[in-house]
């Protein structure tokens, strides 16, 4: 494996974006680690960039080592600044059948505040994909599983609908403003009327590095083309939770992939179900995890380049 590295008296110095790239730690949370846990101190080059020793990695290694066993990032420093012989954890999974529980619970309770905290605290924590493919993709799952006609599902489903509408489209704002890949456009369709899968692949995209443009509601597939050619969209993902029509499925989708000029893609569990449907047609099905779907996504979009 190769780095990019600075050489400072022979030992070599990562820039924080290599060090997000090595240990999947995004910049943000880094730099929250370091100034109000203490958990690590880069060095700074004269301008104040920072710059991380190979020491610095395996801390932030250990970091997460804890973490996944389930420490909260307010003990891990107590933990790291103990003597050697204390054994530092295996990497292991974090306890994500407890999480999901306690979102659940908070749902159920129409607890806002605990869910606020649930939500911000499992993405400081933890890498958003990792955050997307062990908790909010297999909890939503679990909640629309038991909804169904349950007293007070619709209220539940709508709450938490628009809690994540206004933090993850909290969330994509900023990150548009640093984001350098290409421009994407996530949209539901008809017969997925909550928009999580929409939601969850856009908060996804967005920390892959790609700039967001979501539709908050259903669009007419007549009218993407015209969003493609003014927004400069690379790729239009689509994204449902339901089987949706077969006219829609049959007809209409891969009629839109074969005129378009960028790459129609499908995610979500429509993707799972239909995926017969599409085959020998132009919709690029990219599969209903998220992780999986970003690595189809990125070859598409690169092939396009």
């Amino acid at each position: 494996m190769s780095y990019k590295a600075m050489e400072s008296n022979a030992a070599p110095l990562y820039p924080i974006r290599e060090v997000s790239r090595l240990t999947g730690v995004n910049s943000v949370t880094l730099r929250a680690w370091e100034r109000r846990y203490g958990l690590i101190r880069p060095q700074r080059t004269p301008k104040g960039h920072r710059l991380y020793a190979r020491d610095d990695i395996e801390r932030v290694e250990r970091i997460l080592q804890w973490l996944n066993r389930g420490v909260p990032v307010s003990q891990v420093r107590e933990l790291l600044d103990q003597p050697e012989t204390v054994e530092t954890p295996a990497p292991q999974m974090g306890d994500w059948s407890s999480q999901r529980q306690h979102v659940i619970h908070a749902v159920d309770a129409l607890d806002m505040a605990r869910l606020e905290t649930l939500f911000n605290q499992s993405l400081a924590l933890y890498p958003v994909g990792l955050c997307i493919a062990e908790l909010w993709q297999p909890t939503i799952q679990q909640l629309e599983e038991r909804w169904g006609d349950q007293f007070g599902a619709t209220l539940q489903r709508r709450l938490l609908e628009t809690f994540l509408r206004t933090r993850i489209g909290t969330r994509l704002y900023h990150a548009n403003q640093t984001n350098s890949g290409g421009e994407l456009l996530i949209a539901r369709l008809p017969d997925d009327t909550s928009g999580f899968w929409a939601m969850l692949m856009a908060l996804a995209a967005s920390a892959a590095g790609y700039r967001i443009q979501l539709i908050d509601g259903e669009v007419a597939l007549s009218e993407l083309p015209m969003a493609v050619d003014r927004l400069g969209i690379k790729a239009v993902l689509l994204a449902s939770g339901q089987a949706e029509r077969s006219d829609l499925v049959r007809r209409q989708l891969p009629r839109l992939a074969e005129q378009s000029d960028v790459p129609i893609c499908l995610v979500g569990p429509v993707a799972r179900i239909r995926v017969s449907d599409f085959e020998n047609t132009e919709v690029a099905v990219l599969g209903e995890d998220t992780t999986q779907a970003l690595s189809r996504l990125r070859s598409i979009v690169d092939n396009e380049d």
